[in-house]
């Protein structure tokens, strides 16, 4: 949806709210367009009615607060006092993101993968940024793999590259921000001179600078260098006499992300390094993985990072691979920092509806028929998931009714057994801010839409993008009768 150009204001409204469900809470995307639409659909009938919009848009709005207030009550809370324990949360909590998606299959392996990539984070900041994800083609799933660092893909290198040693144990890594190649002057650069001496000096001088800089380099003890500009075949060749590793235009991204785990800092100049400035690792390796060649630091000291190679049969398979797992990222990292739980498969809905019916029993007025759309509404969640596995949403969604008017508080559809269950036993759990944030965006989006008085529509902007009308009489009456439709 990030790539689609939405031109229809009441569509990109729905646009906009996946995306800010992704971006704050990383899954529920789907949940909360569904939920928009059909809080709009069940109001239709009061608005062809004559119902006032600002009504329903109040009684959506109270009914909303309920609604996330009502789900904050029933929540439960996670005490990361067991680490072990904590982990099957986390877990748990991953699995329940991928189960409607299409790695579902291979959610163990999955799980596993993304929960000890969080945990590699810093545990204050949380930023999800710092998880590189790395696309190969070929192999299959079960040889993706996640490194204990940083890697990223070979760099464009020069001649002399191969001659460089291509793994260290312990070396010390420096990363720049500088150009180590000699530059072409400017077309229009004028140096006037008197001595033919002076012009070999004016020549002599960026050789000079350059392999002084390179000199620098080399004392400093460094066995890795990296920079996000080019380092020229003069200097890949230098530090290949060395036994020196050296790698030019790297991502900032990805250069980043290898500060953050070796340690020590970006140099802009290549005067007075010193020690605390360079970083290290205890292992950097060039290795193949498929078609493509990696370098690889693992065991790093500062390690606040960590890097997933995704593999599979197609890109655009791996494609979805990493949308998966995004979602799952984000949900542990929300997890981690909200440790509020409700049970999924439509239960926090069901329940939500069930207290928002008896709770319009007991108003008066027309905000009682629209908090009682709202609570039917929110029905759509599992009705859905009903119709996504092949079930009779109607026989499951009465059978929900009954069980949460009884007071079963986490039941929801059971896809496995085709029938309801309690879902927090089956530990189909999620964060309680993917339900109070799907709520809240739904119902902004459903008021917004409804806030329109009156749409001015453009008839001529609809028609088909033609050329210009055709001129009335001659190319027309050119073609009409004898034979060929040569004009008379």
């Amino acid at each position: 949806m990030k790539l689609l150009d939405v031109v229809h204001p009441a569509a990109k409204t729905l646009v906009d709210i996946a995306r800010s469900q992704d971006a704050e809470v990383g899954d529920g995307t789907t949940s909360v367009v569904l939920l928009a639409g059909e809080l709009l659909k069940e109001v239709r009938g009061y608005i062809e009615d004559g119902v006032s919009p600002h009504i329903i848009i109040k009684g959506y709005r109270n009914a909303a607060q309920l609604a996330i207030n009502k789900i904050k009550e029933i929540a439960i809370t996670i005490e990361r006092t067991d680490d072990i324990q904590f982990r099957d949360l986390l877990k748990k909590c991953a699995g329940t993101a991928m189960s409607s998606k299409l790695i579902h299959s291979h959610e163990d392996f999955f799980t596993d993968m993304v929960v000890n990539a969080v945990l590699k984070l810093d545990q204050e900041e949380l930023n999800e940024k710092l998880i590189g994800v790395k696309r190969i083609p070929g192999g299959a799933m079960e040889d993706s793999l996640l490194v204990d660092g940083v890697a990223f893909k070979k760099t464009f290198s020069y001649a002399g590259f191969e001659q460089q040693p291509k793994s260290f144990k312990n070396p010390k890594i420096l990363s720049l921000n500088i150009e180590l190649e000699l530059k072409a002057e400017k077309d229009n650069a004028e140096v006037r001179i008197d001595d033919v001496s002076e012009y070999q000096a004016i020549v002599d001088a960026e050789w000079t600078i350059i392999y002084s800089k390179l000199e620098t380099i080399v004392n400093a003890g460094a066995k890795v260098v990296l920079s996000r500009l080019p380092i020229g075949d003069l200097a890949t060749q230098y530090f290949a006499d060395r036994d020196i590793f050296c790698a030019g235009r790297v991502p900032a991204e990805d250069l980043n992300r290898v500060v953050n785990a070796v340690g020590g800092s970006m140099q802009t100049t290549v005067s007075n390094i010193e020690d605390k400035h360079l970083g290290t690792c205890e292992y950097f390796e060039e290795k193949q993985i498929g078609g493509e060649r990696f370098n690889i630091f693992e065991g790093c000291p500062a390690t606040k990072t960590c890097t997933l190679i995704l593999r599979g049969g197609a890109e655009q398979f791996i494609a979805e691979v990493e949308r998966s797992l995004h979602d799952a990222i984000m949900i542990v990292k929300r997890c981690i920092k909200n440790n509020l739980t409700v049970a999924g498969g439509g239960a926090t809905e069901m329940e939500i509806s069930k207290y928002l019916r008896d709770h319009s029993r007991t108003i008066e007025g027309k905000q009682q028929l629209i908090i009682g759309a709202f609570a039917r509404a929110l029905e759509i969640i599992p009705r859905q998931l009903c119709d996504n596995a092949g079930f009779d949403a109607t026989d499951m969604l009465n059978n929900l009714r009954m069980k949460h008017a009884q007071g079963a508080l986490w039941y929801g559809v059971d896809i496995n057994a085709e029938s309801i269950t309690d879902n927090y036993e089956k530990f189909v759990w999620e964060p309680a801010l993917v339900k109070t944030n799907a709520i809240a965006a739904a119902t902004e989006a459903a008021c917004l839409i409804l806030s329109v008085d009156e749409t001015v529509r453009n008839p001529a902007s609809e028609k088909p993008q033609g050329g210009p009308p055709m001129p009335r009489g001659g190319a027309q009456r050119s073609f009409r009768g004898r034979g060929r439709g040569i004009p008379r």
